[in-house]
C-alpha cells in the first residue's frame, strides 16, 4: 500500500476536555491507525485543542439511511410515557 491513493479513509474525533464527548472533526488517508493518530494531531491540534483522538476506518463505520428515517426514528413517537407533557405540574414550579 505504499501508493497514497490506495491508503484508506480515516474519521478523526477530537475530545476538547474531560468530561466532554469527542467530536467528528474531519478525515484523512493514512495507511495505517499509527499513522492516521499522528496525522490526526499534527491537522487538528495544532493549536492544543483536543486531550484525546480516536481515528476510525470509514469503512468500519455503520450509519442509518435519510431514506428510512421516518421508519427508524417512529417507534419512539408512540411511546408517550417516554414524554412528560401530561404530567399537571404545580403553579410553584417556574423552570422545569
Amino acid at each position: 500500500m505504499s501508493n497514497t491513493k490506495n491508503w484508506p479513509l480515516w474519521e478523526v474525533f477530537i475530545r476538547s476536555k474531560n468530561g466532554l464527548n469527542h467530536k467528528h472533526v474531519g478525515s484523512l488517508h493514512a495507511s495505517d491507525s499509527e499513522m492516521a493518530l499522528e496525522n490526526a494531531r499534527d491537522v487538528y491540534t495544532r493549536r492544543q485543542e483536543g486531550i484525546s483522538i480516536w481515528v476510525v476506518e470509514s469503512k468500519n463505520i455503520s450509519a442509518s439511511d435519510p431514506k428510512i428515517n421516518d421508519e427508524m426514528f417512529d417507534p419512539a413517537a408512540d411511546k408517550v410515557y417516554r414524554h412528560p407533557t401530561f404530567y399537571n405540574l404545580p403553579d410553584e414550579l417556574k423552570h422545569m
